[in-house]
């Protein structure tokens, strides 16, 4: 027997969209940790970003950074030096993401506590 869909409201049917747009836009497995960083530790040059990021490729960091930039989260400061630097920081825009990140923080250490109780 086939199931009918549930027709939700407006208001439901608005948060879902927000939600799909929030994860299409944080996509990926580096985006969140990118802001993540910015977010607790504030402006940095691309190789210190790198640095703190176990595990990411500088190919992969930069492609992160454009689509995070053009998706109006970060800005990309080139600074008049010999050689040239790059600095990377949230925008206004960016920084409103701190209750999802802090919110994430959160959950994940409530989680690898439960896992840890679970399994000792």
């Amino acid at each position: 027997m086939k199931k009918e869909k549930i027709e939700l409201d407006l208001q439901c049917k608005n948060h879902i969209r927000g939600v799909r747009d929030t994860i299409y836009l944080l996509d990926g497995k580096w985006k969140t940790i990118i802001i993540s960083h910015l977010y607790y530790i504030g402006k940095m040059r691309f190789m210190d970003l790198k640095r703190q990021i176990d595990g990411i490729a500088s190919k992969t960091l930069s492609k992160e950074l454009k689509d995070l930039e053009m998706n109006n989260l970060v800005i990309r400061t080139q600074n008049n030096t010999m050689p040239v630097s790059v600095d990377y920081e949230l925008t206004e825009f960016g920084k409103s993401l701190h209750s999802i990140i802090d919110t994430m923080g959160e959950w994940g250490i409530k989680y690898r506590k439960e896992l840890w109780q679970a399994t000792h």
